[in-house]
């Protein structure tokens, strides 16, 4: 089996660890947003690809959900020290050298594709993790700048560490979706899946996100999609995801983020016990338990999905 699921995020991250102890053998290929990805300290960051890699390759910090295990902040102590406005970023010692090596085969002209290619070769992930794009995309935010009230746009980085999402957003502006191509190999994986998963990563910034990138949304119309709630019983799993959806005008519940997505998107949508009520015309709903308590709840969540998606084909 062929499955492609597109993500981001900690959430996401953990869900895709289901899917692969509930189909062990499968082909997996993961789309991940690069929408999150800004550059700091001359440094290029990507926090979903490095959160998924260090999810599948055991290396995460499975407390926090993400940055490495073991990892120590004497670096962002310093930049602290040094007064260094943009040191709200906690880059730790560790995940450091990801960033450092990714810099230096950024300024040898690798593109991220083939970095994160060669990143994944000491992770052994289990599966294939693609950019979303190799082009520059960035999700930006407006709000009322805390110190004037004037209204400026920031990356959603700062809106989402610094900020705690607490600043009311105005917009959520992706910079780049005009002309940001899917990158290598992204729109032939999902052409070659037998069932494209959407996990339960945050709908506007993750998932979202890549939809916008062209010709990805029009891919996945021939699929079967079957995607997975991040909304329980009308608040976050995990997150500030509730703040992304009243940026652009979604109720935050679980029929609301499926009807955000639509018919022409999804063909199933599962939805966590507490919502069984849910509905979302034109799609198969489906009701079960969706918090990943440990390792056998969220391969039960994966395995509903992979049953559901089976039934739709």
């Amino acid at each position: 089996m062929r499955i492609v699921a597109l993500a981001g995020g900690i959430g996401g991250a953990r869900f895709l660890r289901g899917v692969q102890a509930a189909a062990p053998d499968a082909e997996l290929t993961v789309v991940v947003n690069t929408g999150d990805d800004l550059t700091m300290y001359g440094l290029r960051i990507c926090p979903d690809l490095d959160t998924v890699m260090y999810t599948l390759g055991g290396g995460i910090d499975e407390e926090r959900g993400w940055g490495r295990q073991d990892e120590t902040f004497h670096a962002k102590a310093e930049l602290s020290a040094y007064e260094v406005p943009t040191a709200w970023f906690g880059l730790g010692d560790r995940d450091l050298a990801t960033h450092l090596v990714r810099r230096q085969m950024l300024d040898a002209g690798y593109p991220l594709s083939a970095v994160t290619q060669a990143l994944c070769a000491r992770w052994q992930p289990g599966a294939t993790l693609l950019p979303m794009t190799d082009d520059r995309f960035e999700t930006h935010v407006l709000v009322d700048d805390p110190d004037t009230g004037k209204r400026k746009a920031i990356h959603f980085q700062e809106w989402w560490v610094r900020y705690r999402a607490a600043l009311p957003a105005h917009a959520i502006v992706a910079v780049g979706a005009e002309t940001a191509t899917a990158g290598p190999g992204v729109l032939e994986a999902i052409e070659a899946a037998d069932v494209v998963l959407l996990p339960p990563s945050n709908p506007v910034v993750s998932i979202g996100t890549a939809l916008q990138v062209k010709g990805i949304r029009a891919a996945l119309t021939a699929k079967t999609v079957v995607g997975v709630s991040p909304i329980v019983g009308g608040a976050p799993v995990r997150g500030m995801a509730d703040a992304c959806l009243t940026a652009i005008g979604v109720q935050t519940s679980a029929e609301a983020v499926g009807r955000h997505y639509g018919s022409e998107l999804l063909d199933g949508w599962l939805v966590d016990t507490a919502d069984a009520g849910a509905t979302v015309a034109g799609v198969q709903v489906r009701a079960v338990p969706l918090l990943m308590t440990d390792p056998a709840a969220t391969r039960a969540m994966a395995q509903a999905a992979l049953d559901l998606a089976a039934e739709l084909a």
